[in-house]
């Protein structure tokens, strides 16, 4: 079979031919893999970067994605720290590990949106006792994770989503998503009422927006969590020590190992149903498998999804 094989953490993944992957035992299964996502998670664990990652090499990435099972079933499925990924026309995968999908997905869709959008889904129904009405700030909104954080935290109900970014100019479109207002770093006492963070940069920006969005509150005794998702600004940040006592404030992260596998996977069916029925909005692109080197690299608005 045809597969993209990175040998080394820098190296740029090359498509060739590999043998055919073979379930080990009863609960693994060969499967046609459709299309998968190029995002932040399958090039950090390819580089062996991810805190999740096993930095074994050679292997073939891809974390999860759209796949046809042995019986003529579509299935959206995310896999272990596996040397056999998802970029390759067959894989193996672990049944209890996916979920089935409705005949009519499209697989390029789900595979572009079930990783960025399982981060903000994750977050407010496992991490959080997400309630009805609460206010949410997500760091980061300008990026696939971040905009669909937006239309995931309206769907959970809030009753105000505020974007932060950068660029205000990439800021303003935000709103036909359904953000209720866009401020940029550096305007952290606008969003001191807000109940949660999603916070996809950390580093510097983030921690710099705690202490004024925290002294700024009208009540600080109202609890206020933070909740890490990504570090596109940087892995460590300084938190400032009176951040921690200067309100009821307290800081959680979410991802792989915070929520166990089995909390992972329960998300998605609802998740996989709100992208088929169009009401989150997903930027995708397919791009043959062939051309996962120029790929790999690539800058682009949208979501990139080989598709074998």
């Amino acid at each position: 079979m045809h597969a993209a094989l990175v040998t080394g953490p820098d190296a740029v993944p090359v498509y060739g031919e590999h043998p055919e992957p073979v379930a080990q035992n009863a609960d693994e299964m060969v499967v046609e893999v459709l299309a998968a996502g190029l995002h932040h998670l399958t090039r950090a664990k390819a580089t062996g970067s991810h805190y999740s990652s096993s930095g074994t090499f050679p292997l073939i990435p891809g974390a999860d994605g759209v796949v046809r099972d042995p019986s003529g079933r579509l299935r959206y499925a995310a896999l272990e720290d596996a040397t056999v990924g998802m970029f390759a026309e067959r894989t193996v995968i672990d049944p209890r590990r996916s979920i089935l999908l409705p005949d009519d997905a499209d697989p390029v869709l789900i595979a572009a949106a079930m990783n960025p959008g399982m981060s903000s889904w994750v977050a407010l129904s496992r991490r959080t006792a997400f309630q009805e009405g609460q206010r949410v700030l997500i760091l980061g909104a300008t990026g696939n994770a971040g905009r669909m954080a937006i239309q995931v935290a309206k769907l959970f109900g809030a009753s105000q989503v505020i974007a932060a970014g950068r660029d205000a100019s990439r800021l303003a479109g935000l709103t036909s998503l359904g953000a209720d207002r866009t401020i940029t770093f550096d305007q952290a006492e606008q969003a001191a009422d807000v109940d949660v963070v999603l916070d996809y940069v950390w580093g510097e920006p983030a921690a710099s927006m705690m202490l004024p969005m925290l002294q700024a509150r009208r009540d600080r005794s109202a609890p206020l969590t933070w909740i890490e998702i990504g570090s596109m600004a940087g892995r460590t940040a300084p938190v400032p020590a009176a951040a921690l006592r200067a309100a009821q404030f307290q800081i959680i992260g979410s991802g792989i190992g915070s929520v166990s596998a089995r909390d992972l996977i329960a998300v998605l069916p609802d998740l996989a149903v709100a992208v088929t029925k169009g009401l989150i909005d997903v930027r995708a692109r397919a791009v043959p498998l062939a051309q996962v080197a120029q790929a790999w690299s690539a800058t682009t608005s949208e979501r990139i999804v080989l598709v074998p």
